[in-house]
Formats: C-alpha cells, structure tokens, sequence
C-alpha cells in the first residue's frame, strides 16, 4: 500500500505565490510507485482545500474558479491515528456523519514564510500526531526569527555581521533614541530586514539617517520587530543546502547567487526572465559551483552544518552566507528551513535527484515520528485527588 503524502502550500503570507510553485514542484517529484501524493492549499485567508485540479500551476491563474472544483476541508484525526481530511459542515459536531474527503499519513508542509514556516503550522500537525516533513516546531520558529536566530549561532561562536534591532514599538516611541544606537554600533551603509519574512520581502540598504528612517518604516510594515546589519559592502553571496537530522548531516554543492543590485531581490530570486517566472527559486541567476577556493567551500560547508545541527534542524534547510572579499571572512546570514524550491537544484549536480530527496525528506520524517512515540508524554500522580485533603493549595506550584 502506497504512503498518502499530504502536501501542504500557499498559506497567510506574502510568500503565498512562491509556495505554490514549490509545493507543485515538490508534489510532482515524488516518487508514485511509493507515495500517493494529495495536494493541501491553503488560501490567503487560511482555508484548506484539496483536489485534483490544485495539481497545476497554470490553475492558480483563477483562484476563485479553482476552489469552485475544489474540496474545502480541514485536518482531523481519529483516535486511532487515522488522518483525515474532511468536510467541515456543521454536522460535524451534531448526528449527521462527517464527509472524508482523503487521508493522510504524513504530511509534506512546502510553505514559506509566517505561520507555515514559523512553527505555526508543524505545531497544528503535532496537536493531531500526524508526522511531518521538516524541522519541528520550535527549530521553525527559531530559523524564521532572524533576530533569535543570531543569537544562538553567535552563543555557539558561529560567525555573523553586526546587527541592531528593536520593536515596532521602540520605534513609535523612541525613534531618535533608536537611530543613534543604529549609528553608535554600526556605519552606513547598513541593511534593514524585517525580523521574521524571507523572500527578500521589505528588505533594503540604508545609506544615511533619511535613508534608514524610509527602510526601517517599510520593514515594519511587515514585521513587529526589525533587524539593522552591518552591510558587506566588497560581497559575494553563496548558499548551502543540508539534509538530514541530529544523527547525520550531509551538504549539497555550493552556490554563488547572482544579482541585479546590491541586494538580491524578490524579482532577482522568482522573476528572471532570462529561465522564466514561474520557476520559483531555479529562476534565480546563480554560478553552481559558487567560484570560490576549495578551502572556503569547505569552510562554508563546516558551517552550513553546524548552524543546522545548533538549531536542531530535520528535513532539507538552506543555509546563507556573506563572504567579505576584503577580508575574506564568512558570515551565516540567515537559515531558510523550507527553502525555496527545497533547493532541489543544489543537489542534482551531486547526484541527489529531486525524487530521491523528497523520498529520503518523508523517511526522516518517518523516523522523527517513531523517536517521538517512544517518549513519554504523562506523569501518573494523584495531585487531582489529594486537593482539600492536605495535598496544597489549588493551583500552587513550588
């Protein structure tokens, strides 16, 4: 019997668009003779809804027609651990019988950005006991926090550029107070980053005070919290997949990431018209190899895996670095734990097709399921009827 692989895409983000094209990429790579792959989209609004027809991309063209030949459902799981895509209708919780759409037995979440790359979504599916490709919950939320993020590579001595943050709030309050710390710990140029958003979304370079004020303004449009960094200003960008979990990790080759301007883009990573637009992040221009010496390379790879394993990372992440060609200093820039594309295009040329990386993702999400079961999960005690009877005051905790 084959495994029903729930793919999970789109989602409440800004990085909904991306989603879907990687999730489509990753739902039409999977391995048939092994899995039945079930597509899961989620609407901007936060609907889930499957079907056969959310298996093209060219669909999404007309969303509304699209979810008129779609099922609307939501995730539900039996007591015996049977995962269940139904019908919500309100015979739900009444006498009626529930309507079962599909079941799943591990979902396969494709989803960039908040609420499905933060942690959001993998908590929902570990409330239901499904397993599920990725990083767990809170490995999520720590990689889509750039903030939380640096400073646990930096506790682990793991490299990264000078940086400056403060809330939404600081910055109504004490605007004047957060642009002078910004200039006493740091010089312009600077790049200012909305603290939990990928894609390259609200992201710009500062030059001088109007400049900072106009990037600080638009990053919090999309972030509560917002992030100023050191700008690498002499710069090569190069990334590296990793694949595996807390036993074994492995790396896939180094890319050097091509851009139009000193930052690379929204349009640089998803709209080249040069391999097309609807390529999610293989339409990025890049040089694979990245045209950097064998011992950066490995340096870069040594890091890749260490800001994986320190975040407690499973599945496939994407790790980013700043090299300082003046200097030739490396720096981990961010951790995307559900890259774009899943960086397939980084493991093909070395010998890891796209259907066996998403094979070898559900395996690993298989056994982090089976790990998991063994734990225990309760405490046996009697606190509840020792109350009133000289077992402490309700509620207290010593």
């Amino acid at each position: 019997m084959k495994i029903r692989v729930g793919v999970l895409f789109g989602g409440m983000s800004v990085e909904h668009e991306v989603s879907i094209i990687s999730g489509l990429q990753a739902l039409h790579a999977l391995d048939t003779n092994k899995y039945e792959p079930i597509p899961i989209y989620i609407t901007k609004d936060g609907k889930w809804y499957t079907g056969p027809s959310l298996t093209s991309v060219d669909a999404f063209k007309n969303i509304p027609d699209l979810l008129k030949n779609s099922h609307h459902v939501i995730l539900h799981t039996e007591s015996k651990g049977v995962h269940q895509l139904i019908n919500p209708k309100p015979t739900l919780f009444g006498k009626g019988n529930k309507k079962v759409i599909a079941e799943i037995d591990v979902a396969f979440p494709v989803t960039h950005g908040t609420l499905g790359e933060d942690g959001a979504l993998q908590g929902h599916l570990e409330l239901n006991q499904i397993p599920y490709v990725g990083c767990n919950v809170l490995a999520s939320a720590v990689g889509m926090d750039k903030i939380v993020m640096k400073t646990v590579i930096r506790g682990a001595g793991i490299p990264s550029v000078n940086y400056v943050w403060f809330y939404s709030r600081s910055w109504d309050v004490e605007q004047e107070a957060c642009i002078n710390r910004v200039e006493a710990e740091l010089t312009y140029p600077v790049i200012v980053k909305p603290a939990n958003l990928g894609s390259s979304v609200g992201i710009k370079k500062a030059a001088n005070r109007e400049e900072l004020i106009d990037a600080v303004t638009d990053a919090l449009m999309y972030s509560n919290k917002v992030l100023i960094e050191q700008m690498v200003q002499n710069l090569t960008e190069v990334n590296c997949s990793v694949i595996g979990d807390h036993e074994e990790v492995e790396t896939s080759i180094c890319e050097e990431v091509l851009k139009s301007d000193e930052i690379l883009s929204y349009q640089d990573k998803y709209m080249s018209q040069s391999k097309g637009g609807s390529k999610g992040m293989t339409s990025t221009n890049r040089k694979v190899p990245a045209e950097i010496s064998d011992e950066m390379t490995q340096q870069v790879k040594e890091l890749a895996k260490r800001t994986f394993l320190e975040l407690g990372c499973n599945g496939v992440s994407r790790i980013d670095f700043l090299i300082d060609k003046d200097n030739g200093s490396v720096y981990v820039n961010e951790i995307n734990t559900i890259p774009g594309s899943l960086a397939f295009y980084l493991w093909e040329p070395v010998g890891k097709s796209f259907t066996q990386m998403t094979s070898q993702l559900i395996t690993l999400a298989l056994k982090r399921h089976r790990e998991n079961a063994q734990l225990t999960l309760s405490y046996d005690s009697n606190i509840l009827a020792l109350q009133g009877k000289g077992g402490g005051k309700l509620g207290t905790k010593n």
